[in-house]
């Protein structure tokens, strides 16, 4: 289960503020643009696709979403597919994208670019849907047992941070494992091939190979003790823009997050229950309880810029970044949007 975090507070001096935002640009609105007339145009959210489960799958089925942005004079335009942050991050930099959704893992080495993106949203760390995981009968029973042995691991993202996190705690020199570089969606024939032993992933990848009866986390989130939040990132242009779309679509992945945390069954398969993105078998029931027991979309309070720090300083302790990036100067406060 989650550890439970302090009452989270509003006002917060590290984060900025949308009126401190619009001070530095001379074109900043908080009104849909204007329309020949003097009608205001319906603003257009570019977000990527969410496939078949999800609170954005739900919304986009229902049209729920577009009626909640539609009070802020805004409607989704649907572009691309959801996936790893890095190239979502270069897409809202290239403004070919709105808003994303990543892990403060991907996204602190996307920061350490040169990002047009800020994260107003945070989603606690998921203890039970990420972790070290490994095949059954593999004789890997503990962290200590990954010496010598290949981990695959997303290079500056989740699976890399879970790895060298593990490691650290179990005082393991990072260079007595060897990272193995691959794409998440290319990892899963690699790893089942046994071309890897194991492989530090989260739930988007972790259900299915759990659900298989194949393959288990030796050391989850808890156990590692990850401060890996989930995040949504809007272009830093667009929040400026336009920040009452941006509090309209907090509100409303704040309000899904908790109803899907409920009934988290109602949230999976939401197009098709059958073919390669349907989740079926014991992979729902996995999926249902990860849900059950993760976090909810929050505003990013003082306790979590703490711990995005952390993360940030471990990173560069780790060499995975030249330098310590500087987290609280890419964060907005959904509170002062107005």
């Amino acid at each position: 289960m989650n550890i439970p975090r302090p009452l989270r507070t509003t006002a917060l001096p590290a984060v900025l503020t949308v009126s401190a935002l619009v001070a530095l640009t001379a074109c900043g609105t908080s009104e849909a643009d204007s329309a020949p007339g003097g009608s205001k145009a319906t603003v257009t959210v570019r977000i990527p696709d969410p496939g078949n489960s999800g609170v954005l799958a739900l919304g986009k089925k229902d049209g729920s979403l577009d009626k909640a942005l539609s009070k802020a004079g805004a409607k989704v335009e649907w572009t691309g597919s959801a996936g790893p942050f890095a190239p979502a991050a270069q897409a809202m930099n290239a403004d070919q994208l709105d808003i994303a959704t990543g892990s403060i893992t991907s996204g602190i080495t996307s920061l350490a670019q040169r990002p047009g993106f800020k994260f107003f949203t945070a989603v606690d760390p998921d203890a039970a849907g990420e972790g070290i995981l490994v095949r059954n009968g593999s004789g890997i029973g503990s962290v200590a047992d990954l010496v010598g042995r290949k981990v695959a691991v997303n290079q500056g993202g989740t699976g890399e941070y879970l790895l060298l996190k593990a490691l650290a705690k179990a005082g393991i020199p990072a260079d007595e494992v060897t990272r193995v570089y691959l794409r998440p969606d290319q990892t899963a024939a690699v790893f089942n091939a046994g071309k890897v032993d194991a492989w530090a992933v989260w739930a988007t990848y972790a259900v299915a190979e759990i659900g298989s009866g194949k393959a288990h986390f030796v050391a989850d989130g808890a156990a590692i003790g990850s401060d890996n939040y989930s995040l949504n990132a809007v272009r830093t242009k667009f929040a400026e823009q336009h920040p009452k779309v941006v509090k309209a679509l907090y509100q409303y992945l704040h309000e899904a997050s908790a109803e899907e945390k409920q009934n988290p069954a109602a949230y999976l398969n939401v197009f098709t229950d059958v073919g390669p993105t349907a989740v079926t078998g014991k992979a729902k029931e996995v999926q249902t309880r990860f849900t059950a027991e993760g976090g909810t979309v929050e505003p990013i309070g003082p306790e979590d810029i703490a711990r995005f720090e952390d993360v940030a300083a471990f990173y560069a302790e780790q060499k995975v970044t030249k330098d310590r990036v500087d987290i609280a100067a890419h964060l907005l406060d959904v509170g002062e949007l107005t």
